[in-house]
């Protein structure tokens, strides 16, 4: 007969060993339920065109949004921010990052919130007429999928489609791409970087300051309410006259600082992003965007490679700030150095000087230098090798 005593050793043992199992089985499912699967990545390419405003990005958009594999939206985060005009940049960024998100993945209610109620058409999206993808089948029947499709005819003869063939027509393409400037820094995109619905990769844009200045010059009206938005609160205590600059050194060093948070990135991510400047663009049209197709996996069809040499050959300066029209694409990306007052040229340097030494803009330190057009002043060294760089 087993002592009292010890009796009560073995139930207590018991218990605890009951306790432990007990332990063991809830902490386990616990442990499961907290585990996220690793779902596989979407078949989809999605592709976002990070740029700000006059840096050729409407040329890049283009670029991709003629090949009969895109579906292409422009800026469509206009809608947020002019739904709120008196906000800014910072404090619109989640918005923005929802709604593009959402566009990513054709789910085209989400502009519910930033259009009238009631009955819409596709023209109620900004610069719809702008994607081949909304003039062409589903969306419009009246032109091929495979053709060049010129904005002025899509404008005129596709305006009437009901506004559900926008989600219809994205969910019948490869590849979905955004161009967007309404984005100020990269950490807002950490999320949809690592988002396992989305296959996203980044085309950075950017341009030489002085030609961007000298752009945005020409086009105050049109920007006006995005300059406000820009510069926020300071707006009121700044000059008219200082406006412009203020503006451009909030844009310079946002575009600083999404190149320099892509060397913090994970190796793998830094594989999804592509620094594109203007300006070799337009030296080597054919070149870099068969650079940047390859970057996301479409294929240089003939009639595209075609059209960029036609476009980018043209022989006049651009006729309107936000379309795509022939033009000699080298003598515009010039223009700054003749028409742009040194005076000015010199302010701008003083604030942008940062960001244009990093990415490879030199400095003139005269008018003699700034007219000197057999003075290149492209650095030779490129900066992509930054972004591929071990760390």
């Amino acid at each position: 007969m087993i002592p009292l005593r010890r009796m009560k050793f073995l139930l207590f043992l018991a218990s605890q060993m009951a306790i432990f199992i007990l332990f063991i089985l809830v902490y386990s499912h616990n442990d499961n339920s907290l585990q996220v699967k690793e779902e596989p990545k979407s078949p989809h390419m999605h592709v976002l065109v990070l740029s700000s405003w006059r840096s050729g990005s409407s040329f890049v958009g283009q670029l991709f949004g003629q090949h009969p594999d895109v579906f292409y939206l422009m800026e469509p985060a206009w809608h947020v921010w002019m739904t709120f005009t008196q906000s800014t940049a910072q404090r619109l960024h989640m918005a923005v990052r929802d709604l593009i998100r959402a566009v990513f993945l054709c789910d085209m209610s989400v502009f519910d919130a930033y259009m009238n109620p009631g009955p819409r058409k596709q023209s109620s999206l900004f610069q719809w007429d702008g994607s081949r993808a909304l003039c062409s089948p589903p969306a419009c029947n009246l032109f091929p999928r495979d053709k060049i499709i010129p904005q002025a005819h899509c404008r005129i003869l596709c305006h009437k489609q009901p506004f559900k063939v926008v989600e219809e027509a994205c969910r019948t393409y490869s590849h979905v791409v955004l161009k967007e400037v309404r984005f100020f820094n990269l950490q807002v995109l950490y999320p949809l970087l690592r988002d396992p619905s989305l296959n996203l990769h980044i085309v950075h844009l950017v341009r030489d300051p002085r030609a961007v200045f000298r752009s945005r010059e020409r086009t105050t009206n049109e920007l006006e309410i995005d300059s406000h938005i820009v510069m926020g609160q300071h707006r009121q205590k700044l000059k008219k006259e200082d406006q412009p600059y203020y503006a451009m050194q909030v844009i310079c060093q946002s575009q600083l600082e999404i190149f320099k948070a892509v060397q913090s990135l994970p190796k793998a991510l830094r594989q999804r992003y592509l620094l594109v400047r203007y300006e070799d663009l337009v030296r080597d049209p054919l070149g870099q965007t068969a650079r940047m197709y390859e970057y996301v996996g479409l294929k240089f069809l003939p009639r595209l490679q075609t059209w960029v040499h036609n476009i980018t050959r043209g022989k006049g300066m651009g006729k309107h700030a936000f379309h795509t029209n022939a033009r000699n694409a080298l003598n515009v990306s010039q223009a700054w150095r003749w028409s742009l007052p040194y005076k000015k040229v010199f302010r701008l340097q003083k604030v942008c000087r940062n960001t244009m030494n990093l990415l490879g803009y030199h400095l003139v330190t005269s008018d003699q230098e700034q007219k000197n057009l057999s003075l290149d002043l492209l650095s030779t060294w490129s900066p992509y090798e930054l972004v591929y760089q071990e760390g």
